[in-house]
Formats: C-alpha cells, structure tokens, sequence
C-alpha cells in the first residue's frame, strides 16, 4: 500500500462531462490496486452525477485533507460551495468559480507535497475568466503556480507524442511569438521529458515547418530558414537529435511520425488537429517542464454529451495511467542518476550516439 501513488482529481466543469469520466474510470476498484484517487471536488456533485448514470456502487470516502486517503478506495474533499447548482450542459459562472476553487486546492496540495501528482478535469475557459481565473488554461496556471521557465503542452499517446511551441497563443501573433531561443527551449524540455519522465533513450524529434510545405525554400514564408533550421541546428550542438523542418500535411498523413519519439509542432492546431484525429478518445495531455506531476484527457468540457451517459472515459483513465507512470519514471530516474560521475568524465546525457550517428541510420530522415 505504501507504494501506491496518491493522484489527485481537479473535478473540472460540474455541467460538463467530467464528472461522468472520472465516475466511470473511478468505479473500477481495479484503480485503486495503482492508486489512491482522490477527487477535489464536491460529494453533492458527485452523487448527483452518480445518480445521472445510475451507478449506484460509486461511494468515495469524505475526508478534509489527502493526507486521510490511505485505504484501497476513492475518496473526495469537498471544495466548493454547498449550495452550488448543477445545470448540465450549460457554461456558467458558478461552475466556473467551482473549477477554480478544485484546481487551486488540487494544486495546493500537490505544492506542499499531500499527493504525488494531479490529474485536471476538462474546464470552460471562457467561465473560468468570468471566475477570476486569469490564464489562459491550466497550462499557464501551473507554470505560474510553481514558478517555472518555459513548460510544455505535450500529448501524449500509444501512438504519437505531439509536443508544442506555442500553445494557446492567437494565430495573428504566431509568427512573432515563435522565435529560435523558444524553440531550442522547448526542444530542450521535450528531450529531457522523454528521457526523465518516459524513459526513452536516445529519443529522436521530428520538427515541423510553420509555413505550408515548410516555407518552400523561402518561397512561402522565411520562417523556416530564419528561425526554424537555426535552432534545429543550435539544439544539434546541444547533443538534442533534432530533425526538419517537415512539411506538417504530409508528415501526419504519410505516417512518418512513427519514425521518431515524438514531434514538436509550432502551434495548437497544427499540432493537435492531427494528434485528435488519430487519438482522441484515448489521448493524454501532459504538461512537460513542470517540476510536478499533471495530467489531463485530451478532449474538453462536451457540454453536448452532459448527462447522456455517452462520453468514453478512454483518455481520463489513461491520464490516470500516465500520471502514474511519470511519477515512477521520475523516481526511477532520480535513483539511476543519483551518484555523480568520477572526475574527468564527461556528463552523462543517456545518448549513445550522435546527431550526425541518427540522421545516416535507416530509416531516419531530416
């Protein structure tokens, strides 16, 4: 039991679908074997979700503090107003300031170390705002909250691993906002989190262009030559494998992300319109650069499935899973890296084999 990690649950969007996935990932007792879930949330919110479903087995356990979660259940502490109204369906003002109050006792938690990692429910961000919530999603909020560099919305799946330059950043300043230094930082982050928190030796990064067909020699756009092609080659003599910049339409759909680790596009939808399509019920997002643990289903609030007994909870339990999983990768990389290197040797990385070693390997392209 003790080695059983404590995850905790943001129960997001009460009029949403969050409540529904969380229930049905949560009744299967097979959960609590890995972890000790425990919901920051609400148990009226809870029962009358339950009661939505008619799952009559699901009963977390109340407590006030995680550091009461210690058995093989479910438990929830309640953080929000008594009196808060459920309106499936519809985005409002107190389901907001509902979400913020779980998130930022969640959060509080996780800071003063009473759980080991925290799983976000899907939120509105525009009843957020409305709520005081002065970010743009949880992943600036976390950033924020632990005081972070640069951090990084990477999704996460059995089948591809998508990261991001610019998350939710409008589109008219994409150009501006992405520079050479930010995209060496984040490839920095992305390479370290697959080897730290995934366990990937070696790993390799596809890069994609910003432009259509990668800027077509600077016939599209400059961006590529000027900002993306440098910091590819600057993250190369940092010992990171690199590779790009690849057209994004074809790279996603000739298949050729499986060659690598994983794939770091320069914005939100270039990146995740692909990675939903292939992945959606089953994807994570995970935000990588934190010092802490978060995990999050890739999809959102739905308000149209609310109460219908129709959203898959596919990717809350696989959020449930990776974060369990980073958590003991975590450890495991910490203890494998504990002693230091005898003087005179150079700083292990866990790379074997150069850049210039990958890009000439079969099956490798750049």
């Amino acid at each position: 039991m003790a080695d059983r990690i404590k995850i905790g649950i943001s129960h997001g969007d009460v009029n949403g679908i969050s409540y529904e996935v969380i229930i049905k990932t949560l009744v299967d007792n097979r959960m609590n074997e890995i972890c000790i879930p425990v919901i920051f949330g609400s148990p009226k919110v809870v029962a009358y979700h339950r009661k939505a479903l008619n799952i009559e087995s699901f009963a977390p356990t109340s407590i006030l503090s995680p550091d009461e979660a210690k058995g093989k259940r479910v438990y929830v502490i309640n953080c929000v107003d008594e009196q808060i109204r459920v309106e499936l369906g519809k985005s409002t003002t107190s389901a907001g300031i509902s979400s913020f109050a779980a998130l930022k006792a969640a959060t509080d938690a996780l800071a003063e170390g009473k759980i080991d990692a925290l799983v976000t429910g899907p939120v509105s961000k525009q009843n957020m705002q409305l709520a005081g919530f002065n970010h743009n999603g949880h992943t600036e909020y976390l950033k924020d909250r632990f005081g972070s560099g640069e951090v990084m919305m990477l999704m996460v799946s059995d089948l591809l691993k998508v990261g991001l330059v610019a998350g939710h950043v409008p589109v008219s300043q994409l150009s501006a906002f992405i520079t050479t230094d930010l995209i060496v930082e984040k490839l920095k982050i992305l390479s370290r989190s697959l080897l730290m928190d995934f366990g990937i030796r070696n790993p390799t990064i596809a890069v994609l262009g910003l432009n259509p067909h990668a800027g077509e020699e600077g016939l599209l756009g400059k961006e590529e030559q000027e900002v993306i092609i440098p910091a590819i080659e600057q993250a190369k003599k940092q010992n990171i494998s690199a590779f790009g910049p690849f057209p994004a339409d074809g790279f996603f759909g000739a298949g050729r992300f499986s060659r690598y680790d994983a794939v770091l596009a320069m914005y939100h939808d270039q990146g995740l319109g692909p990675f939903k399509a292939l992945t959606m019920d089953t994807g994570v997002n995970f935000t990588a650069g934190l010092p802490v643990v978060r995990t999050s289903p890739a999809h959102g609030t739905a308000y149209e499935l609310a109460g219908k007994d129709e959203a898959s909870p596919s990717s809350f339990r696989n959020a449930m899973y990776l974060a369990v999983d980073v958590v003991r990768n975590r450890k495991l990389y910490k203890e494998i890296t504990r002693d230091p290197l005898p003087a005179g040797k150079p700083e292990a990385d866990g790379r074997d084999e150069s850049p210039e070693d990958l890009e000439e390997a079969p099956g490798r392209e750049d």
